[in-house]
Formats: structure tokens, C-alpha cells, sequence
């Protein structure tokens, strides 16, 4: 089990790289909802996600014999940016395998740096399994976005970045997908305080992790297309995520495609800020369920910006449309 000292680790190992977030309150969703909403700005990140900062200690945790076969990995986008500028920054070689439906954005900026950018499959999942087979057959480490503790260590440092900001937070809203971020930001804020409510928010497109904790197990859901395409994919069998969020998360609201783009409009209109489909989930649970919130201290995860600038302009001119 991840400890709060593993996380308090993690934070002066990747010191050096990332950099503390701004916690801004916002007027309008405190308004809306009756209470005091925040937003943690991971958007405002190296390689704007969070992601940095479980890629990066994860690899500066790694034996000498390993970063010497190098590494691999797969992702959505994000935790793929992350892990090729923490290898470059280490000289660790590096694999990245993403779904060919990658956003371009991302694909471009993982290119920037030094590695080796696979596109394999149509989906997440099938570009996991591509970089676990190859991880085997060239014996490279693979790096997972989130079934791996000084990942979750390293996601876990937001949590106390936002304790030292905000000692009154009551209700965390984190984004869900695999469950790297929300482990780790859970056993930093429980471990403070046991009263703080965890919640998860997922798209109605992808709730694997909200079936699995119905199901009591991991499980398989059906999928479709998502805005949140950062949350996109199933959980690994045997996931060490799925146990820390059924043991230490409240609940996981799962929220509708359309509110997620309306809750990307309303940060830029709002809070001038750019946020892609999964760093706005949380925005969006808000949205939904506003009188869930009334009086509470809230803070909402902005997880990363990573948007294609014409799916932005899209969503930005729909609101007139």
C-alpha cells in the first residue's frame, strides 16, 4: 500500500521538475452551487496534465540496470508527454505507444522529445497491450499511467499541495480513469483527514471504473466516444487503483458528453482557462448536481489543456450556435 510518507517522498523527489498549481477560487461555480468552489490547476503543469509528476518520480525511483534497457509505455497522450520529457530530462531511453485516435496535439508534443512515438490500435486498450508485449520481448520497463505505486505516489503530491493551500476543503472532485490520479490524491487527503469526501467523475462514455466498483470487480464496459478521451480505456486486471478507490473514494458520478463541453465553455468564458475533455469532468459533475455542493468547501481537479485548438473553437462556437 502507498503511504502519505511515499507521497511526501515523491514530492522532493520531482522538486526539481514540477512545479506547485495555482488554486483558484471560482466566483461563477461557487455561485452556482451555494458553497466554495476551487480549482486546482494542473492545466498550468509541466506539459500542462499532471501526469508529470507520477511519470517523473517513477523514473527517478528506477535501479541503474533498468534505466539501462529503457523504458516503454502506453498512453492516451498525457502520461506519454510526461514520461518522454522525465526520459529525455534523465537520458533514459524511451518507447511511447499511443492509440492511433491520439489527439494531434499530443502525438505533436511527444515528438518534440526524444523518443520513439508508436501509434498501434484504434483504442487505449489495444496500445496497452502492444507496449506490455513489447516491453517483454525487448525487455524494456513499462511504465503504467496508473497501476504502479510511485506513479500513484506522484499523482498523490497534488493532494498535499492543496491541503497546504486550502485546510478548509470538505469535497475533492477528481477526474477518473484508470484511477492513478484519484488513488493517490485519496490516501494523501484521508490520511490528513478522514471526513474529507472523495469524489470520482468519469463520462457516461467510459465508466469502467464506476462499473467495476459496482461489480465489486475489475470488469469490462461497453465504451463509445468521448470528449474525455483522456479518461478513455479499461483498468488493467489486478490494478492496484481499483482496491484504493473502492477502500478510500466516496463515490463516482458519472456525467453526460454534453455537459463536459459545456463545463470546457464555461472555464474559458469563466476562468480563462483551456482545458481538455478530462480535466473538465470534474467542472461537469459540479454542474450536474450543483445543490449536492451548497455550503461546502470544494475543490474540482483541473487535470490537464491538452485540446486540439480546433475542437476548442467547435465547442466555443456551438454555445452561439
Amino acid at each position: 500500500m502507498i503511504s502519505l510518507q511515499d507521497i511526501m517522498q515523491a514530492r522532493e523527489s520531482i522538486s526539481e521538475l514540477v512545479k506547485k498549481t495555482p488554486l483558484k477560487r471560482s466566483t461563477s461555480l461557487s455561485r452556482l452551487c451555494g458553497g466554495e468552489v476551487y480549482l486546482k490547476l494542473e492545466n498550468q503543469q509541466v506539459t500542462n496534465s499532471f501526469k508529470i509528476r507520477g511519470a517523473y518520480n517513477r523514473l527517478k525511483q528506477m535501479k541503474r540496470e533498468d534505466k539501462e534497457c529503457g523504458v516503454i509505455t502506453a498512453s492516451a497522450g498525457n502520461h506519454g508527454l510526461a514520461v518522454a520529457l522525465s526520459a529525455e530530462q534523465l537520458k533514459i531511453r524511451v518507447k511511447i505507444v499511443v492509440p492511433r485516435s491520439t489527439p494531434k496535439i499530443k502525438v505533436d508534443r511527444i515528438r518534440k522529445y526524444n523518443a520513439e512515438l508508436l501509434l498501434e490500435g484504434g483504442i487505449y486498450d489495444e496500445a496497452e497491450q502492444k507496449a506490455i508485449a513489447l516491453a517483454r520481448e525487448e525487455e524494456m520497463t513499462y511504465i503504467s499511467p496508473y497501476n504502479d505505486g510511485s506513479v500513484i505516489a506522484g499523482q498523490g503530491t497534488i493532494g498535499l499541495e492543496i491541503l497546504e493551500d486550502l485546510k478548509e476543503t470538505e469535497t475533492i472532485i477528481v477526474p477518473v480513469g484508470g484511477g492513478g490520479l484519484i488513488s493517490g490524491v485519496s490516501i494523501a487527503m484521508k490520511a490528513a483527514d478522514p471526513a474529507i469526501t472523495i469524489l470520482g467523475a468519469q463520462s457516461v462514455a467510459s465508466p469502467i471504473m464506476y462499473e467495476s466498483l459496482k461489480a465489486g470487480k475489475i470488469v469490462q464496459a461497453e465504451m463509445s466516444e468521448s470528449i474525455a478521451d483522456g479518461l478513455f480505456g479499461g483498468i488493467e486486471k489486478g490494478s492496484i487503483t481499483f482496491e484504493i478507490v473502492r477502500d478510500l473514494v466516496d463515490d463516482i458520478i458519472l456525467v453526460k458528453e454534453n455537459t463536459i463541453r459545456k463545463a470546457i465553455r464555461m472555464l474559458w468564458n469563466e476562468e480563462k482557462q483551456i482545458v481538455e475533455g478530462a480535466g473538465a469532468v470534474g467542472v461537469a459533475a459540479l454542474m450536474e448536481n450543483a445543490g449536492s455542493f451548497e455550503g461546502k468547501t470544494v475543490v474540482v481537479i483541473i487535470s490537464g489543456g491538452n485540446i486540439e485548438r480546433k475542437e476548442l473553437s467547435r465547442i466555443l462556437v456551438s454555445e452561439e450556435s
